[in-house]
């Protein structure tokens, strides 16, 4: 998911009352489910190497068992810090005092939140690294939902908006994310209405203070409509996987592989991909109407990696996609002195878009000696 994401439920477990069972919790459950992401520095050496290391070690089992305790370290540090200059200050400590044992039980709920909701996505992660390189995909949600922002957000605003500081800073906020929904060609209208209506619902129930004296109960509330959301939408991938299943029965085909993928901002339609032994199928589906599935375009055949590929794949720039790829499909075009070679992953990239760059897509220039002259990624 994206880093909003992460903050707005780390901040909507603080508000949902963990808060209040030890000093530093809302920091911890922020930071802990943002902290996996480390490995976002590896973006500024390149993307290629960012596929290679991204959701891997930082995501991992032996890292996930790591983190929280080397936050709770942290936290108590800085706590104690804060309390030296209460002492000295003669000021005493609002909130509730320092727990350890609750500051590590909420720093393993604040981390172990980042890798569930990164599986979600089709993206993926690889859960058991260092000790093994599989990804897992979870195919559930689009890595940026509105809906799990709009369940989340209403939380933290209804509990953080009490200064003029704050209330500013969420009208910024909400205003960069409404121009996002509202802009984008992909959210169909009726959401878009729908999340204006919700956006003015969090104003009212804000600015009218019917909710300002159950703003825990609210944040509850809301903490497991996101999580009965985001298992609705885990249902919902498990039943297109049925009918593309079904459907390829039909004629005669066995999937291998198929990923539902989610829509941004419609919770029922899925796109997709199925990957027989020999061909790969795109299809669409409303999953709740069987009759609504149909194919996207004709089968592409799956053919294996010929001699330019395998030139192609040599190149030290091509690693990290090699690593991430999940359907992979090549296209190979002569040109005057030399090779083309184009690489698609089609979770993200079609044959048929008209697509030079981007994620999951490379194009690799070869001489006639099959040796790499340039990458495009």
């Amino acid at each position: 998911m994206d880093p909003l994401a992460h903050t707005l439920f780390g901040a909507t477990m603080a508000e949902a009352g963990l808060k209040r069972k030890t000093a530093m919790a809302t920091a911890a459950l922020v930071i802990g489910a943002n902290i996996p992401d480390v490995d976002g520095l590896a973006m500024l050496v390149s993307s290629d190497y960012a596929l290679l290391v991204r959701r891997g070690w930082t995501h991992g089992i032996l890292a996930l068992m790591i983190w929280p305790f080397f936050l709770t370290g942290i936290l108590m540090g800085i706590d104690r810090m804060f309390q030296r200059r209460r002492e000295r200050s003669g000021r005493v400590r609002n909130g509730p005092p320092m727990n350890p044992r609750w500051l590590l039980g909420v720093s393993f709920l604040g981390v172990w939140s980042h890798p569930l909701l990164d599986w979600l996505n089709t993206y993926g992660v690889r859960l058991l690294m260092p000790f093994d390189e599989t990804w897992f995909y979870g195919d559930t949600l689009f890595i940026i939902d509105p809906w799990f922002w709009l369940l989340t957000g209403a939380a933290v605003v209804m509990a953080r908006s009490k200064s003029w500081k704050g209330i500013t800073g969420w009208i910024v906020l909400g205003t960069a994310t409404s121009a996002l929904v509202v802009s984008a060609e992909i959210v169909p209208i009726a959401a878009k209405i729908v999340w204006g209506a919700g956006i003015g619902a969090i104003v009212f129930a804000r600015w009218s203070g019917r909710f300002r004296q159950s703003a825990q109960p609210v944040a509850f509330s809301l903490l497991i409509a996101a999580i009965l959301y985001a298992a609705f939408m885990y249902t919902g991938a498990r039943i297109a996987v049925m009918h593309a299943n079904n459907h390829l029965s039909e004629k005669g085909v066995e999937a291998a592989q198929v990923m539902p993928n989610p829509v941004p901002a419609h919770p029922l339609l899925r796109t997709g991909i199925a990957a027989s032994e020999t061909h790969y199928y795109r299809f669409s589906v409303n999953w709740m109407k069987p009759g609504s599935f149909e194919f996207s375009s004709e089968p592409i055949p799956i053919r294996p990696p010929d001699p330019v590929v395998d030139a192609a794949f040599s190149s030290p720039d091509l690693q990290g996609l090699l690593n991430w790829i999940r359907f992979p499909h090549y296209e190979v075009n002569k040109l005057d002195e030399g090779w083309r070679v184009i690489i698609r992953d089609l979770r993200y990239v079609h044959p048929d878009q008209e697509i030079t760059e981007g994620i999951g897509m490379a194009i690799v220039d070869l001489d006639e000696d099959l040796q790499v002259i340039r990458v495009e990624q």
